[in-house]
């Protein structure tokens, strides 16, 4: 399981006295731990690339903050989180995969407007969930509907 690995993670980080590194992977597993908590359950992987996937957007948020602030060692930080976090998601969809994907879901569902954008994007967070920017697919989606 990816937690699992994130915990091996830290433990090697610890070993190795990585303090930066270290820090990181304990805020990871603290958001995974605190949403376990919260809903009670024990997260899948699916659910545990969700956090990680809103913790990459909060911290591309305040690093754009930081940049326009001209706090450059604020920045390096939410950088350096950013890339620590990325290597725990799968690798990114490829452009003509993506539109395959859709072409798919559309298929499946019978979508023919904007209105049935849902049933396509069920089928597509399933699939393609950590390995693409989800805005980026549902704006694809109603490009091609023509919203």
């Amino acid at each position: 399981m990816l937690k699992d690995r994130i915990q091996d993670d830290m433990k090697t980080a610890m070993r190795a006295r990585a303090k930066e590194r270290l820090g990181a992977i304990r805020l990871i597993l603290a958001a995974i731990k605190q949403r376990e908590v919260d809903e009670r359950i024990t997260l899948s992987d699916g659910q545990t690339l969700a956090v990680l996937e809103k913790m990459i957007k909060q911290r591309r948020e305040s690093l754009a903050q930081y940049q326009s602030a001209g706090r450059a060692d604020l920045a390096a930080q939410e950088a350096f989180e950013i890339d620590l976090i990325q290597s725990y998601l799968p690798a990114p969809l490829a452009e003509a995969e993506l539109e395959t994907l859709i072409g798919e879901a559309i298929a499946a569902t019978g979508a023919q407007s904007v209105r049935d954008m849902g049933k396509v994007m069920a089928i597509l967070r399933e699939q393609a969930q950590g390995r693409a920017d989800m805005a980026a697919v549902s704006a694809r989606i109603k490009a091609r509907f023509g919203g």
